[in-house]
């Protein structure tokens, strides 16, 4: 099992910054780094997995320490919000994933409909990532504990290329999916839904 809470970090980042601007970090078992595969997205992600919310206080220093180390490529404040396990229909071994990339998947759940998404999605959403598990290492989902983006975070870890990761994601299956979601389970306009991939670094 995944860690009771991740911590997700999002540096927005200068155009042309590289992967030598941050050669100061490492990816332990604690944390990890990656950069966003997505066109128009220039952005460093930062995982920190916690089993118990206290130890978020152990890192204050170091957090507040990056936000200055770092204020010279960054176009933005950091983003950070905490998620809490909720469960997996593929579990991780790890606290954190170790595969070359991970995605994020978000939407936003109307509080009213969330028991009922919950089994939906164990027949739908979860059903589609069992069928794939040959692609894909692990797919944990949380829920926000406290974020501006307020709902539900799946990460989903993979080593496969890319496109044939996407492909369980966009075929008519899944988007006969995506159409149930959003006719009862999506909230918050165009920000209660996205997926973004990242690529692992700072190893």
């Amino acid at each position: 099992m995944s860690s009771n809470y991740v911590l997700v970090s999002r540096f927005p980042l200068k155009n042309n910054v590289s992967a030598d601007d941050f050669s100061l970090l490492k990816s332990t078992n604690s944390v990890r780094y990656y950069f966003c595969e997505e066109q128009g997205v220039n952005e460093l992600l930062e995982l920190r997995s916690f089993n118990d919310i206290k130890e978020i206080s152990w890192i204050e220093e170091e957090m507040v320490s990056i936000f200055h180390h770092f204020s010279d490529v960054l176009s933005a404040d950091i983003r950070r919000e905490l998620i809490k396990f909720v469960e997996s229909p593929i579990d991780n071994k790890k606290d954190l994933p170790e595969t070359s990339y991970i995605q994020l998947r978000h939407v936003e759940v109307p509080a009213k409909n969330y028991q009922q998404y919950r089994q939906w999605r164990e027949e739908t959403i979860f059903n589609v990532v069992r069928d794939n598990k040959d692609k894909i290492e692990s797919f944990e989902a949380f829920h926000s504990l406290i974020s501006g983006v307020p709902g539900v975070m799946f990460i989903s870890s993979f080593n496969v290329n890319k496109d044939i990761y996407k492909e369980a994601f966009t075929n008519a299956r899944y988007q006969g999916i995506i159409q149930q979601a959003g006719d009862n389970y999506i909230t918050g306009g165009s920000e209660g839904l996205y997926t973004r991939i990242y690529r692992a670094c700072c190893s």
